[in-house]
């Protein structure tokens, strides 16, 4: 019998076993997206694991914060910006020092991970995950993918083409800024770009044609071209076919068959199979010697235009360039004169004077602005001073920086003064710092679409009604929204309706470009901030000590540390404002909403917070003593260790509320609903909870009482609180609560 043999240039691989036999019986298709989701899951574990380990450290830890490491701070900004999503207090960013640690982790062990798997696949053709399941990667030839091969596959061909698309139509289709639709929209381009594989005989994706590579069974060898006979065939590799046989030429009389004394002989019979070189594909250059009149005809013809283009613009680009400086020059000429023309007249020619400098103020010139600014600066004539403003105002919000910068010169000039100086310099330079306050003023009135980025801060804006200066502030109903503010002087400024917080370029509410106006550690005491809107806001540190906020709206902004002491918020929003460290003592919160807002270790003595809705904030650590909570809304309100002393909560409702180690000392629970709430080591010393009627003080349970007036108790748990008399247990067992004290069945 013949027995062919087939050698080729390398041995074929052999069989190799699968150290978790994951493998089973499985198809070739199902393995491979075992494989895919497996590889995205240590992924995401990468990263998610070490930063859940941070939030958390950041939560619990004790340790002193430290600022956001640099690094993390700006891949957040980078995610953001490309997600649009908004950064909550960007410039205030304290963590842990653990949750650095281990926020770098995150954001570094992905690309460790990623690194690893793609030199895997790029020197074996396997992942981890694609050598458990029996997947390999190869190229037409049967090899593994290579570096650049695999990185352009993962990346383009697999993630960054499905993620590229789903991103622009997301972008520019109307779905921006809704991130659930580009999750989604990911996830289907994903899948189809996955699901492309069922229309191709060979079963290849969308990444694998891009990268020209084949997924196969790890245990199989791979023939990407086969002969008629179904050997596998490289290209510029030869097939050699050997067939053994036992057979002898013909006998003398022509028999085939073997004489019985005859010896057999055996030959071989060698074929080689040589595959047809491919036809040499066509080229510039091979184009250029078939036709090589026509290319030189391209060539002189490209030349001559080259030239000539060259000399145009050059002619063009000279020409421009002299007309320009010949306007420069003219403009120079101008700025010379009228700066002479200023000089010449003496202190009496106001009028000249006022003429030339209004005619200096129009002209387009950058020394123009400057100028302006130093002759403020240095003006001693009222009338000047305000035509100088005039001319700054018209310069437009270019003239800010200078401004601001003149601004808190005098402000510094006013301190040195004010102590070694005459009455007469004093005023000269309040009356430069008002015209210098006007002009900033009259910008922030007239160009309010283009001061989104201005730069105000440390900017001295404060009331003043004393002396021959006066001014106030006056910034109302306007859009102010993206002003930096930072430790500004704002004191009696009227700011009422204006929005301090805007849309940015993209006109979306919620993104990352939203124009956000900077209060930081200004100083906006008796600020009439009434029906402002103030949400996202950043006010941490910022002084709002009677200041007026009636029904401003204040949501999600960010108040930490703030003093608000005796503010006025009433009807205010404040939902989901962080309060955390703020002072409110004194202040009115009548009917304002405070739902799920931080106040954390928040001084609130003496508050007005009648019908005020705090449901869900956390209020854990803050000190409310003396203040009035009648009717206020707390449910499910965090008050753990909260000082609620001598506090007046009639009708309030603290359903669910979380009260454990609260003071409730000689407070007024009188109505309020207290069913659901956690008193764990409450503090009930002298609290009532119901409103006696007149005289019968001495009858405090004998007597029955108004269900009206007594505080909602039943079901409410007192066994672990703290200071109860015996008064006050008989009336908690009486309306219901529980206490080891009860009768049975009580």
């Amino acid at each position: 019998m013949a027995s062919p043999t087939i050698k080729t240039g390398k041995n074929r691989e052999g069989s190799r076993s699968f150290p978790l036999r994951l493998r089973l019986n499985l198809p070739l298709v199902t393995r491979r997206c075992a494989a895919v989701v497996l590889e995205v899951s240590f992924l995401a574990a990468s990263a998610l694991i070490p930063y859940s380990i941070g939030l958390y450290a950041k939560e619990q830890s004790t340790a002193q914060s430290v600022p956001l490491n640099p690094v993390l701070s700006s891949t957040e900004e980078a995610i953001a910006k490309t997600l649009a999503y908004p950064l909550r207090d960007p410039a205030n960013r304290q963590v842990a020092p653990l949750t650095n640690l281990f926020w770098c982790g995150a954001l570094v062990m992905p690309l460790v991970l990623t690194s690893w798997q793609l030199y895997l696949l790029g020197k074996t053709g396997k992942t981890t995950p694609k050598a458990w399941f029996g997947v390999k990667v190869v190229t037409a030839y049967g090899e593994p993918p290579g570096l650049i091969r695999a990185a352009f596959r993962e990346g383009v061909g697999r993630w960054g083409l499905p993620g590229g698309t789903a991103y622009l139509l997301w972008r520019y289709t109307g779905a921006f800024p809704d991130f659930g639709i580009l999750l989604g929209l990911t996830g289907l381009l994903l899948l189809a770009e996955c699901g492309s594989s069922l229309f191709n005989s060979r079963r290849r994706t969308l990444h694998d044609k891009l990268a020209g590579t084949y997924v196969l069974d790890g245990v199989r060898s791979f023939s990407p071209h086969l002969d008629q006979s179904g050997y596998s065939v490289r290209h510029n590799q030869s097939v050699t076919l050997e067939v053994e046989s036992d057979w002898h030429p013909p006998d003398e009389n022509g028999w085939m068959g073997q004489k019985h004394d005859a010896t057999p002989h055996r030959s071989v019979t060698t074929i080689v199979i040589t595959p047809k070189h491919p036809q040499r594909p066509l080229n510039l250059w091979f184009w250029m010697r078939r036709h090589p009149g026509l290319t030189l005809l391209i060539i002189v013809v490209g030349s001559m235009a080259s030239i000539l283009g060259t000399f145009v613009g050059t002619q063009i680009y000279i020409q421009s360039q002299a007309n320009r400086r010949e306007f420069k020059k003219q403009d120079n000429q101008v700025f010379l004169a009228l700066v002479k023309q200023i000089g010449a007249f003496g202190p009496s020619a106001i009028d000249e004077r006022k003429g030339a400098i209004l005619a200096l103020a129009r002209l387009d010139d950058p020394r123009t602005v400057p100028f302006l600014v130093d002759l403020l600066a240095q003006e001693k004539n009222s009338t000047l001073m305000d035509t100088l403003q005039q001319g700054l105002v018209s310069n437009g919000t270019k003239a800010l920086p200078p401004l601001q910068r003149l601004n808190q010169s005098l402000k510094n000039d006013q301190e040195t003064l004010r102590r070694r100086s005459t009455p007469g310099e004093q005023q000269v330079v309040a009356l430069r710092q008002r015209a210098t306050n006007r002009a900033i003023a009259k910008i922030l009135t007239i160009y309010t679409t283009q001061l989104h980025n201005a730069d105000l801060s440390r900017t001295n804006l404060g009331q003043v009604t004393t002396g021959a200066a006066p001014f106030t502030l006056v910034l109302e109903t306007l859009d102010l929204s993206g002003i930096n503010f930072r430790s500004a002087n704002l004191v009696g400024a009227s700011l009422r309706g204006s929005r301090f917080y805007g849309s940015g370029e993209d006109g979306r509410l919620g993104t990352f470009d939203d124009w956000t106006t900077d209060f930081s550690g200004a100083d906006l005491r008796e600020a009439d901030l009434t029906g402002a809107t103030l949400n996202n806001v950043l006010m941490n540190q910022t002084n709002l000590v009677r200041a007026k906020l009636n029904r401003a709206d204040l949501a999600n902004s960010f108040l930490s540390g703030a003093n608000l002491s005796s503010v006025q918020l009433i009807g205010a929003n404040l939902r989901q404002a962080n309060l955390e460290n703020a002072s409110l003592t004194g202040a009115d919160l009548g009917e304002a909403n405070l739902t799920s807002s931080n106040l954390h270790r928040a001084r609130l003595g003496q508050v007005k917070a009648v019908g005020s809705d705090f449901s869900f904030a956390d209020l854990s650590g803050s000190n409310w003593q003396g203040s009035d909570l009648s009717g206020a809304n707390l449910k499910k309100a965090n008050l753990q260790d909260a000082d609620l002393s001598s506090t007046r909560l009639v009708g309030a409702n603290l359903r669910n509320a979380q009260l454990q180690n609260a003071k409730l000392r000689n407070s007024n629970l009188s109505s309020a609903d207290l069913r659901g709430a956690n008193l764990a080591g409450t503090d009930f010393r002298g609290v009532i909870f119901v409103t006696a009627t007149p005289g019968s003080s001495n009858q405090f349970i004998e007597s029955p009482l108004p269900n009206a007036s007594a505080a909602r108790l039943k079901g409410v748990n007192f066994t672990k609180a703290k200071n109860l008399d015996p008064k006050q247990i008989k009336f908690i067992c009486t309306y219901g609560g529980r206490h080891p004290q009860c009768p049975e069945g009580k």
